[in-house]
Order: structure tokens, then C-alpha cells, then sequence
């Protein structure tokens, strides 16, 4: 009887884990969407100034890939990025011609981006100061994999 209650218990814990990632997906998105109005960029211009300064300076076929659109879609995205003065196109110097660019995040706006999420980066200094040491770690390497899962299927999808 413990095992069938155990069982029972386990899948309602992670139905719970799954509904809470969820809601916070939603209130991420609609941080991200109040951000991005402030800064009068769109949700998916915020997405991909994100991935070209964790992972850039990048090529904008490179951006196209990571974010999964249409490289005709992040050349729209990256002139709206380049006149608000987010990123830079510069000559990439190992292209294979003069034509090829590379994009950079420009850091004199990272001021302005910070302050907008201060409010969450302040709120979450608070939730996390009330866990441990191990219980952070815990909760580190359940994120970390919990975005490779989702980086998995969204590759998986952009397959099909």
C-alpha cells in the first residue's frame, strides 16, 4: 500500500513541478513583454539580444539557428536591435568573404536593461538567501537541466 501511495504522491509532485514551471513561464513572459514595451523592443528582439551576449558575437545564420528563425526574420530583428544601439554588425575577419558579419552586444544600454529586472533580480537575492548551500546546488542542476531539456525540444521541433 506505501508503494502505490508513494507512486501516487510522486506523479502529483511532479504534475505540481511541471504546472509551477508553467506559471512561471507565463510570468517570465509577461516580465520580458513589459520589459521589451519599456525598451520599445519586441518579445523576440529581447530573445535574441539575449543570445548574442551569452553567446556572441555570433553570425547572424548562427543567431538564426540558436533562436530558431527564419534568417530573413533576425535581419529585421537585428536593424531594429542595431538602431536602438543594442548590437553592432562588424566585419567578421575569418569569413569567408567580405560580406560576412559578425554581431556584438553593445554594453552601454546593460544599465538600462538591468534596471528594468532589478524588481526580480531583487526578489529572487531574497528567495534564494533562505535555502542552503546543497539545496542551491539542487536547484541549480535541476534548472540547468530542465533548460537542456527544453533546448532538446525546441531542436527537436525545428526539425520537423
Amino acid at each position: 500500500m506505501t508503494s502505490i501511495n508513494s507512486g501516487w504522491s510522486r506523479r502529483r509532485a511532479a504534475a505540481g513541478i511541471k504546472a509551477s514551471l508553467r506559471a512561471l513561464r507565463n510570468q517570465m513572459s509577461l516580465l520580458n513583454h513589459q520589459v521589451g514595451a519599456r525598451l520599445e523592443l519586441r518579445d523576440v528582439d529581447l530573445d535574441c539580444l539575449e543570445i548574442v551576449q551569452e553567446h556572441g558575437p555570433l553570425t547572424p545564420s548562427a543567431l538564426a539557428r540558436r533562436a530558431g528563425l527564419h534568417p530573413a526574420t533576425v535581419t529585421g530583428i537585428l536593424d531594429r536591435l542595431q538602431r536602438g544601439g543594442w548590437v553592432a554588425r562588424e566585419r567578421d575577419p575569418d569569413g569567408p568573404d567580405r560580406r560576412a558579419v559578425l554581431v556584438r552586444a553593445l554594453k552601454d544600454r546593460n544599465a538600462e536593461l538591468l534596471g528594468l529586472y532589478a524588481g526580480m533580480s531583487t526578489a529572487l537575492d531574497g528567495l534564494l538567501a533562505g535555502y542552503d548551500d546543497d539545496q542551491l546546488a539542487l536547484l541549480a542542476d535541476f534548472l540547468r537541466r530542465t533548460t537542456e531539456a527544453g533546448r532538446t525540444a525546441t531542436e527537436e521541433l525545428g526539425r520537423d
